[in-house]
Parts: structure tokens; sequence; C-alpha cells
């Protein structure tokens, strides 16, 4: 099965689950709109299947307590046996979704489709598929003028076209976001040239943070959770060398703009595309050599941060 397709089962797990999951489905331009937490309240469940879908439901997605003793509570796990197509081919966020007052960032495997972003070079995924899944970091529903652009950057055998929508400040659009520990690494790795392609498998963990209604908050916080609070382990066919170099630009501690919570970053910025690049990457990464069984680590995670990021100091 194509990456689309996988991820179109899970939309349709979701459809049929519509009221279990507390999500709205509807028509818009031909296209399906599954509301996980736009207009609804969504749901934890419907959190965890969004992230699948993103993921083209190449990865296990669950809920776990968080590894970090100061910062308590629930934490989003992914593990993957095939992490290049899973994170980089699907769930990165390389789609900017613009058209007239609408913006969102699209991710999901119908960037497969598309596959005009410069990763799709370096990487496997491109694919040709009868239906088309992204998802939609938005409050509000694409229109049929968004539908009509996206439609028109798909190649024609995508015959069928679903979308997933929640913002950051939902439940299930604050579980998708920080379901991202393991692409955000895989993709720090690819801007510092080092080949995606000898990452055998990936696990990942980052903690849940409270969902805030705020959505500047509510990214600050999703952001925060993988930038001070992110644990990734990559296994690896590489040589130690390329590692131990390598290894110390990966944590999101590598970039200059690491220390402040996510939401004070940006207003300083008061732009997101003038934050490092470099930043968005987890705390703590760890390498594990299926060469040589050596592990390398580095990064580390801060409690602190966190905690002021979440309120949980107040």
């Amino acid at each position: 099965m194509t990456l689309n397709e996988r991820a179109n089962r899970v939309a349709d797990e979701l459809e049929r689950g519509a009221d279990r999951y507390r999500l709205a489905v509807a028509r818009v331009g031909g296209a399906r709109v599954i509301d996980c937490g736009g207009a609804v309240t969504g749901s934890l469940a419907a959190g965890l299947a969004m992230a699948r879908a993103c993921l083209a439901d190449l990865a296990d997605v669950a809920y776990v307590p968080c590894p970090i003793a100061d910062v308590g509570g629930p934490a989003v796990q992914v593990t993957t046996d095939d992490p290049v197509r899973a994170c980089l081919a699907s769930q990165y966020a390389g789609w900017q979704v613009q058209v007239e007052k609408f913006f969102a960032m699209g991710s999901g495997p119908m960037r497969a489709l598309s596959a005009r972003e410069e990763v799709f070079q370096h990487i496997p995924g491109k694919e040709e598929s009868p239906v088309a899944v992204g998802v939609l970091e938005t409050r509000k529903h694409p229109t049929e003028e968004v539908i009509a652009y996206l439609v028109s950057k798909l190649p024609p055998s995508a015959e069928a076209l679903t979308l997933l929508v929640a913002p950051a400040s939902s439940l299930a659009g604050t579980v998708q976001v920080v379901a991202r520990s393991i692409e955000t690494a895989l993709h720090k790795l690819h801007e510092l040239k080092f080949d995606v392609n000898q990452v055998v498998s990936g696990y990942g963990v980052a903690p849940l943070p409270p969902v805030s209604p705020d959505e500047l908050a509510a990214i600050g916080r999703t952001n925060d959770a993988i930038l001070y609070g992110g644990k990734v382990t990559l296994w690896v066919r590489a040589d130690d060398e390329l590692l131990a170099s390598v290894g110390p630009k990966v944590p999101s501690s590598a970039s200059k703009d690491h220390g402040e919570p996510f939401a004070t970053i940006f207003r300083r910025y008061g732009d997101f595309y003038k934050i490092d690049p470099l930043l968005f990457s987890p705390a703590e990464i760890e390498f594990r050599n299926l060469k040589t069984g050596t592990c390398h680590r580095f990064g580390r995670v801060e409690p602190g941060l966190l905690r002021k990021s979440f309120g949980l100091d107040s």
C-alpha cells in the first residue's frame, strides 16, 4: 500500500467513529474534511489517530508516563521501523498552504504525491496514489479555494483528498505536534547533510503539555515539549567518527536561540521564519550504531524551562 492509502485507512477509522472521537466530518469542494479540534472538542484518541495518519500509519503512537520526573503527567511516545518514509516523506510539515487569507502548515503523506520539496531529492517516498491525505494545523476549515489549490498540486491519479484539521490549541492538535520528536531529529540531521537513509529505526518520547486556549501559547508549549523535553533514540548504520562529529550539532541546545520558552523567542523575533531553523530538534539524541555496537548521546532535557512553559510553577 502507498503512504496515502495507509493514512486513508486511519481517516476512514476516524470517520466511522466520529461520535466516539468527538469530531465532525464535512465535504468541502469535493474533499473530505475531518475536524479533529477546530469547531469541536476532539479527543486524546483523535490525537493519536491524527499522529498515525501523519506518519502514514508506519509508527506506533501511544501515551506513556513522562520520563522527566520534575514535569510528570503523560508523554507521547513514537516508535517506527520505517523512520525516513514515516517522518520525512510524510509527517514533516513542509508544505505552507497559503490561499488568500487562509494559512496553515501542511503535513502528512499528500506531500509525497506533490514531492516538490528539496528533501524528496534525497529520500524515498515519492509516489502516486488514488487517494491523498493531509493534516492542516489550523482552526479554520479549508475553503473550496484552498481545496482547489491543493488538488492542483497533486497528480491526477489522486482522485480523493482527505484533510484532518486541528489547531495546536486543541486536545488532538497538541498531541499530533508533540508526536514529532523523531521527525525533528531526522530533519535536523538532513539539514546537517547527514545521510538519513542510514537511520534504520527510531524511538522518541516528549511530554504532553497542558492545552492552552491561546494559540501562540499552545504553539509555544508544543514546541517546548520537544525542544526541551524530547528524547530520541535512533538505530543507525554509520561510522562512529561521523556520529561523534555530527551528534553535538543535533540537539536544540546547539542553536543560538536555545534557552527560552518558544513563545518568548517568537515574540522577540515577531516572525516564525526569523527563528534559527536549527533550533527545531529534540532536547536529547542518542545514536545506537548497529555497525559497531556503540552508543553516542548528546544534549539534555530542561525540566525548569518545561515547567515554566507549561505553567506548572504558577
